[in-house]
C-alpha cells in the first residue's frame, strides 16, 4: 500500500522543480532529506525521524522510479511538467504517484464513487470500502487516512463541519488531452490487468477532482505509443498498457 505518510503537494513540486533541473537522484534525495527535516523544525515538532524521512521520500520518488515500465511513463510526466506552469502540474503529480501507488488510486475511487452519490462523504465509508478489497485490518484505515489527508492537503478534498466528513472541492479541468492520457495510463498501471474500456477511464471516479475531455480510443493510440487499442463486445472499446510493458511486468 505504501502511504505511510501524509505527502504535501509543494514537497511533490520541489522534486519536479530538481529533475528540471537537470539534479541527479542522488542529490535529489539528500535535498530532501535535509528539505523536509527543516520542515520538521519549523513545524514545531522536532526533526523528523529517519524512518519518517524515507518514507516521504520514497513517495516522492515516485518521479524517478526505479520500476522500467514506469521510467518513460514518468519521462513523458516530466516534459509535460516543463512546459506548464507549477499551478498546473497537480494531475501530473496524481498520475504519477497513482502509477507507483496503486493503493492511492484506489482510495480516490472509494472516495470519487461516494461524491457521485452524495455531496459529502464519512471516513467509515471509505474505510469500509476498502477493507472489502484488502481485508479488515488497521494497517488498511492507517493507510487509507494518510491518503485521505493528502488529498485534504493537495485541496481535492476538504474537511467538512463534522468531524471524519469530508466534501468535494472545485473540480480542475483538464484542456491539454495529453494530460488526459496521462491519467488514463496512470489507471492502466494502477490496475492488476492493465487494460480498462475506454468508458471506464474517462468517468473513472479515481479521477474524481478533474474533470477529463471526451478522446477516441484511436485519438489515444495516435498519441501514445505506451497505450494499445482493443476492441470487445460490439462497440466497445479497450484501451491497455502496450504489450512491451505487459512483458516488462512478468
Amino acid at each position: 500500500m505504501g502511504i505511510k505518510q501524509i505527502i504535501q503537494i509543494e514537497w511533490m513540486d520541489r522534486v519536479v522543480q530538481m529533475l528540471l533541473a537537470g539534479m541527479s537522484e542522488s542529490d535529489i534525495r539528500k535535498d530532501l532529506d535535509e528539505y523536509l527535516t527543516d520542515q520538521g523544525t519549523k513545524a514545531g515538532t522536532g526533526k523528523r525521524s529517519e524512518e519518517t524521512k524515507k518514507k516521504a521520500i520514497g513517495i516522492l520518488g515516485s518521479w524517478f522510479p526505479k520500476e522500467k515500465e514506469l521510467v518513460p511513463f514518468c519521462e513523458s510526466a516530466l516534459k509535460l511538467a516543463g512546459s506548464t506552469q507549477p499551478s498546473e502540474w497537480l494531475p501530473l503529480h496524481w498520475a504519477v504517484i497513482s502509477a507507483s501507488y496503486p493503493f492511492w488510486f484506489n482510495v480516490a475511487k472509494q472516495v470519487g464513487r461516494i461524491l457521485s452519490l452524495q455531496d459529502k462523504v464519512m471516513q467509515r465509508q471509505i474505510f469500509d470500502r476498502l477493507k472489502e478489497q484488502y481485508g479488515d485490518r488497521e494497517t488498511v484505515a492507517r493507510v487509507a487516512r494518510y491518503t485521505v489527508r493528502s488529498f485534504i492537503s493537495w485541496d481535492v478534498l476538504k474537511d467538512s463541519d463534522k468531524i471524519g466528513c469530508y466534501e468535494g472541492t472545485d473540480t480542475q479541468i483538464i484542456h491539454d488531452p495529453n494530460v488526459a492520457i496521462l491519467l488514463f495510463e496512470s489507471a492502466l498501471h494502477a490496475l492488476p490487468e492493465g487494460k480498462n474500456a475506454l468508458g471506464g477511464l474517462t468517468n473513472n471516479p479515481g479521477f474524481f477532482p478533474f474533470q477529463v475531455p471526451l478522446l477516441t480510443a484511436d485519438y489515444i493510440a495516435q498519441k501514445s505509443g505506451r497505450i494499445d487499442v482493443g476492441h470487445y463486445g460490439l462497440d466497445d472499446e479497450l484501451l491497455k498498457l502496450a504489450r512491451v510493458y505487459e512483458l516488462s511486468k512478468v
